[in-house]
């Protein structure tokens, strides 16, 4: 259901704002509540995948905004997102969430209007 319900979910057809942010979790969160959109499971994870990979760079305390462009890390966000809704199999992520009795950590509690695909 989590993975039909995600691929109902239009992605916003208007992005281009340059959201400063210290780390791709905060750049996620950010665009969470400006788009007024949920991410992806996957999407979530790969965020806290992205800034775990930071730790211990010399970069580390550098905000994420002077490292790459904003405009550039959001479209790199949504591309991701665009792949988790339309290519992943309902099945993976049951065999993941099966592992992991915190999956719901990651799953946002955003949900919007979705237009009846009826009309």
């Amino acid at each position: 259901m989590y993975q039909e319900y995600m691929q109902m979910v239009p992605l916003p057809t208007r992005k281009s704002s340059m959201i400063p942010c210290n780390s791709w979790m905060g750049l996620a969160a950010s665009m969470k509540e400006l788009y007024g959109q949920p991410l992806h499971y996957l999407t979530n994870l790969s965020m806290k995948q992205w800034d775990c990979l930071r730790i211990g760079a010399n970069d580390e305390d550098v905000p994420l905004d002077t490292l790459i462009d904003p405009a550039k890390a959001e479209a790199n966000i949504w591309l991701i997102e665009e792949m988790h809704r339309n290519t992943t199999s309902p099945f993976f992520i049951a065999r993941l969430w099966h592992g992991d009795p915190m999956y719901h950590v990651y799953i946002d509690a955003i949900f919007p209007e979705l237009k009846d695909p009826s009309k």
